[in-house]
């Protein structure tokens, strides 16, 4: 398997070879010093506005143990261009070798987060159940089902995610099983027979005949034990899928079918789930999530410690200086770090790490979740 272990990820290992090479020189040159190196987006992709800043529990695990401070926005943060995310203070040596695994980390995350965020927004009050594992290495399922929970999703259904995040997973039958049997009727009974009662019979309606037809099939077959019937239509079938969603909502209603819920995935975006809201109860979202745009995080030094002093210095395009991220009631503020506040404003970035150790309790995955719906739906 082509996959880094954690001690190969903490040990600086895992990095680029000029950061490598670079430790080296400063730490035998006798130029290495103490640097403020800052965390931030500076332009999101198209279309973005914002993102929800994620993977910070994974980073302090990473960086725990290394001769540093750092200074962090809460995780589940929903973040502008230019705001500090998050600041690692210390030799450079000291994590010149973890800077590529520790935006590695922050990146990718953060931008599954994010676009979960988006798809949670579009979706309003509707079930949205993250699908998308069959998109990414098995070896990260962990990592992708915890960012796009943490970005809103509802529920998530890799079977790991209930040893490593505590979150039960939900899903219900593949087409595989329809196949294998090749009657619609039978497999749902079947299902039905041997599934934990727990699991809510939702039942997929479009393997073999028009939705409309099984979904009526389904209803009759599983009666008040049917929760509800997902539509995975292929694209080459779909045609006008609101439409195909509508006379599967008539043919129900008008058969004594009402409570039924109708479930929808495959290939679902923004915009769809948009156009989607008012007619379906839940959505199941893949690859747009565990495939999303690219949040770029980068890092870059902002202040070196020297003559006793720190001075603010950056590359160009940057903004030097050691800053702290205030919320001032809808505002949001940047300012130099010992530049006092207005009144009323909120500093984001607090001391996480010192010397190496953990100081601050990391929170649930559940309320980080909380956190960014009450961000998210404030926008």
């Amino acid at each position: 398997m082509f996959i880094a272990s954690p001690d190969e990820i903490k040990s600086g290992e895992a990095t680029d070879i000029y950061f490598k090479r670079t430790k080296e020189i400063v730490s035998k040159s006798g130029v290495d010093k103490n640097v403020r190196m800052e965390f931030h987006v500076y332009s999101f992709p198209s279309g973005y506005e914002w993102g929800v800043f994620a993977g910070l529990e994974e980073v302090l695990e990473i960086i725990e143990g290394r001769n540093v401070n750092v200074y962090s926005v809460p995780e589940g943060t929903i973040f502008f261009e230019k705001e500090p995310l998050m600041v690692i203070e210390g030799k450079y040596s000291e994590f010149a070798d973890l800077e590529t695994s520790l935006l590695g980390v922050l990146r990718h995350s953060t931008s599954i987060a994010t676009k979960a965020a988006r798809v949670k927004k579009a979706a309003g009050n509707k079930i949205v159940m993250f699908f998308g594992l069959r998109a990414v290495h098995p070896a990260i399922q962990p990592m992708v089902d915890r960012a796009a929970y943490i970005g809103g999703v509802d529920a998530v259904a890799g079977t790991l995610s209930e040893k490593y995040l505590g979150l039960k997973p939900v899903g219900t039958m593949p087409h595989a099983l329809i196949v294998i049997i090749g009657n619609s009727e039978v497999a749902w009974s079947i299902f039905d027979k041997y599934t934990d009662p727990s699991i809510p019979r939702i039942a997929l309606v479009d393997t073999f005949c028009d939705e409309r037809e099984e979904a009526l099939r389904a209803c009759k077959t599983l009666k008040e034990r049917l929760k509800g019937v997902r539509l995975d239509t292929p694209g080459s079938r779909r045609g006008n899928f609101r439409r195909i969603i509508e006379e599967v909502r008539w043919t129900l209603d008008i058969n004594g079918c009402k409570d039924v819920q109708i479930v929808v995935s495959g290939g679902l975006d923004e915009d769809v789930i948009q156009e989607l809201r008012d007619i379906v109860d839940a959505f199941g979202v893949g690859t747009s999530i565990a495939f999303p745009k690219s949040v770029d995080i980068s890092a870059d030094i902002v202040e070196v410690f020297e003559n006793d002093r720190w001075v603010p210095r950056s590359k160009r395009g940057k903004l030097p200086g050691f800053k702290q991220l205030y919320v001032c009631n809808k505002k949001r503020l940047i300012l130099p770090w010992n530049v006092e506040a207005p009144e009323g404003c909120i500093p984001l970035l607090r001391k996480v790490i010192e010397n190496g150790k953990v100081i601050e309790k990391l929170p649930s995955i559940n309320d980080i979740r909380d956190y960014v719906l009450n961000q998210l739906f404030n926008l």
